[in-house]
């Protein structure tokens, strides 16, 4: 079979599962077993099962459900309101402080989880209400939720750099210190494109009647600390190369898991389970997307299709900025039709030596990817944090959502060609603290 028709053929079957409402990762693993059915008849079992289950046989993967873990128990207990209100209480009396505190917290929380799901359904349900009740447009509190979350998927530690660096053999401590300063760029774009939105619109009037005084914008402090210590910690092991990803992951989900249950008095047993529940839900969906999207990866390259594209890529005859330009229209493309996880573990191997190659850092681009991912999380037709508000605040519809979100977006890819001009944004920390990458 030509490998450019079975690429289209095996791409619109992948569609055309999805548009049933089929789960990612069913319809990953369905449209490739199918190809592989096609081209190699029953022997395809021989290696379904091994392909699929080394896809996540990774000891470094061990840190997905354990920094999942570290998110439930923060999205579980009260930790996100806490968070929210503490933000609140300093930045209500600035020109749409109420959008600040949202997307401030939406960082802070990224933080804690590593999740975007998590992060923008903690933020939210505290967030989105109070908003609305203080008069600010349903666009405007559902989009900046929407945009805020995505921040779990840069900011470390991030689930989607862990797949990156294990996908494509690289450093995931330096990966979380490349996310660092990009995270923190992101954050304050995001919030001055919300401070100049809130005063040209003039929202600065919501709010200002609430008066907090220096005792009780203190007084939410002490709930919020230990969680920004032990994110400080798990961040300094790994940094330091006192531990690896899976130790520093396991022991920060430990600290995270002691501290709600102390400071919530969660002592039930059902509050607690409900947390590992949750916990075991989302790091079940994830590896099943990654298994799946192994075989995906497995049929394109059996069908050289794989082959067949980096080729392609790779013979443009192009400025290596145009290259990279492709490859961003590319991943754009795909981010909006497949979560980040799966687009990752299909397209790193492939892209990893053509970057390379072109002179690009590896690390840099791992962060212009993720940001191209974090694109997707917010774009129809498989936008996941367009799902969660929608299930947050059913009573706003996705129209008003996608349109408030959508200035977010355009933030995004200007942070996308601001990394592309200053690449030392993403690379100055980690070569600073620990050499430069060969």
């Amino acid at each position: 079979m030509n490998p450019a028709f079975a690429g289209l053929t095996i791409i619109a079957a992948l569609f055309m599962l999805l548009g049933t409402g089929m789960p990612i990762a069913f319809a990953l693993g369905l449209a490739a077993f199918a190809a592989l059915f096609i081209e190699s008849g029953w022997n395809i079992f021989y290696v379904l099962g091994d392909t699929m289950f080394s896809g996540i046989a990774n000891i470094a993967y061990v840190s997905i459900p354990m920094f999942v873990l570290m998110g439930a128990a923060v999205a579980s207990s009260p930790a996100g309101a806490d968070l929210y209100s503490a933000l609140d209480r300093w930045l209500n009396r600035i020109p749409g402080g109420l959008v600040l505190s949202n997307i401030g917290a939406c960082a802070i929380f990224s933080g804690m989880t590593g999740s975007s799901p998590a992060t923008c359904a903690a933020i939210g349900k505290m967030g989105i209400p109070e908003m609305l009740n203080r008069g600010y447009p349903a666009s405007v509190a559902t989009g900046s939720i929407a945009a805020g979350g995505t921040l779990g998927i840069l900011i470390p530690p991030s689930i989607t750099l862990i797949v990156y660096g294990i996908s494509t053999e690289t450093s995931i401590g330096r990966l979380f210190m490349a996310g660092v300063f990009p995270g923190i760029m992101l954050t304050v774009m995001f919030m001055i494109w919300a401070l100049i939105d809130c005063s040209r619109k003039g929202y600065r009037f919501a709010g200002l009647d609430i008066r907090y005084t220096l005792a009780e914008r203190l007084a939410g402090l002490p709930r919020i600390l230990p969680f920004l210590l032990i994110i400080a910690g798990t961040l300094f092991v790994l940094y330091g190369g006192i531990a690896t990803p899976s130790e520093a992951a396991g022991a920060g989900a430990f600290l995270t898991l002691v501290v709600v249950i102390l400071a919530y008095r969660l002592f039930r047993f059902r509050p607690v389970s409900g947390i590992f529940a949750s916990a075991m839900r989302e790091s079940v969906m994830i590896m099943m997307i990654m298994a799946s999207a192994e075989l995906f990866a497995f049929a394109l390259s059996s069908l050289f299709i794989t082959q067949t594209v980096a080729a392609a890529i790779a013979d443009l005859e192009v400025n290596r900025w145009v290259l990279m330009a492709v490859i961003n229209v590319f991943l754009l493309v795909a981010g909006m039709f497949l979560p980040p996880v799966a687009v990752i573990v299909m397209t790193a191997p492939m892209l990893y030596p053509i970057i390379t190659q072109a002179g690009f850092d590896p690390y840099w681009f791992a962060i212009v990817l993720t940001i191209n991912m974090e694109v997707g999380l917010i774009t129809p037709p498989i936008g996941l944090n367009l799902f969660v508000i929608n299930a947050i605040a059913p009573g706003v519809a996705t129209r008003d959502i996608l349109w408030g979100a959508l200035p977010y977006v355009l933030v995004m890819l200007l942070a996308i060609v601001i990394l592309c001009l200053f690449p030392g944004i993403a690379t100055w920390l980690p070569n600073h603290m620990m050499g430069v990458s060969q």
